[in-house]
């Protein structure tokens, strides 16, 4: 009888164990906001991790309908449409994203503005170029940027550009955001871990299947494709801005796809900035400012904020880095 109950106890113990199912890596790569975003979860199994990314997707469509400068229903359309004629009275979520952005231009002496989009269509990279534009034209544009001409009142809860003409645009903030509250809306359902990668502007939570830290490669500057050190990223994000792709030549010279908002030229003397700290829309936009106020300025301005960190890759291909950065090339 007692081999009986043995067997029985080994037999129950044995389906027991069958059943317990173990975490599965779930990954989708998808158009959003008119670039890649690659969206993995970790998740008991394949259809809820699939569940979790549909989710996620919905939240970053929903951003994008408030913050896209393309779509002339948007909020931010409404905004750019009534400059110089009226304020418009937008939603809690956009004038919190567009106060923040004020922020960060008066932080970064105006190297980071919203109000850049006045320049949209001054410099293009597309190869339809043939020199360089006029330097009256170049001033015309850039004497309607401002972040101070981007009038908040917060009782009536309205946005007004002072000049007409004037356009914001978040293409060096919104992926970041977009990112953020995407993972926020993830770990309010309980998704254990997981990294929304907007094309470059990515953040973390969790751990891998294997309990392992995310990483990531740091890219040689010698060869893109090949990795110089591996970083680990912990509930935290990571943001790069680089010109390995976009940008274009004219007379000889190399100018990168970000326009300094102050002067209305195309950056130069920097090919990529890495920012690292807790939110993704926080990266974004500081990667944008440090490549365009340069490598000294811009390692400066990091090495006094407080959980943030970067990596700045020079037109040379020397690397540089703030204070608390430690590579670990054996990882």
């Amino acid at each position: 009888m007692k081999a009986v109950i043995v067997l029985f106890c080994s037999l129950f113990f044995m389906l027991s164990k069958g059943q317990v199912q173990e975490d599965v890596t779930v990954k989708r790569t998808l158009k959003l906001m008119g670039t890649r975003f690659e969206i993995t979860v970790i998740a008991p199994n394949e259809d809820i991790g699939y569940i979790n990314i549909d989710e996620a997707v919905s939240e970053i469509e929903r951003i994008e309908k408030i913050i896209s400068s393309w779509d002339e229903a948007s909020e931010t359309s409404q905004i750019n449409q009534n400059a110089g004629i009226k304020p418009v009275k937008v939603s809690i979520e956009l004038f919190r994203l567009i106060e923040r952005a004020k922020k960060i231009s008066e932080i970064t002496d105006g190297a980071f503005d919203i109000s850049y989009a006045s320049m949209d269509n001054i410099w293009k990279f597309d190869g339809s170029m043939q020199g360089i534009p006029s330097k009256a034209l170049l001033s015309q544009s850039v004497s309607k940027i401002g972040h101070e001409k981007i009038q908040l009142d917060p009782i009536e809860q309205t946005v007004y550009l002072l000049e007409p003409g004037m356009r914001i645009g978040f293409g060096a903030i919104g992926k970041g955001y977009a990112a953020d509250r995407a993972k926020e809306l993830l770990v309010s359902k309980q998704v254990k871990g997981g990294v929304i990668n907007a094309s470059g502007d990515l953040t973390t939570w969790g751990t891998k299947v294997t309990g392992e830290k995310w990483l990531i490669g740091i890219a040689n500057p010698l060869s893109k494709d090949k990795v110089f050190s591996w970083l680990p990223v912990v509930e935290s994000s990571v943001a790069t801005s680089g010109n390995y792709e976009k940008y274009i030549v004219l007379d000889g010279e190399k100018y990168s796809h970000i326009i300094d908002p102050r002067t209305g030229y195309p950056t130069r003397g920097i090919n990529s900035v890495s920012v690292f700290t807790k939110n993704a829309e926080l990266c974004d936009a500081l990667a944008t400012a440090v490549f365009i106020m340069g490598k000294d300025s811009g390692i400066h301005l990091i090495n006094q904020m407080d959980g943030v960190e970067v990596v700045v890759v020079d037109s040379d291909n020397k690397i540089h880095k703030s204070s608390g950065i430690v590579f670990d090339k054996n990882q």
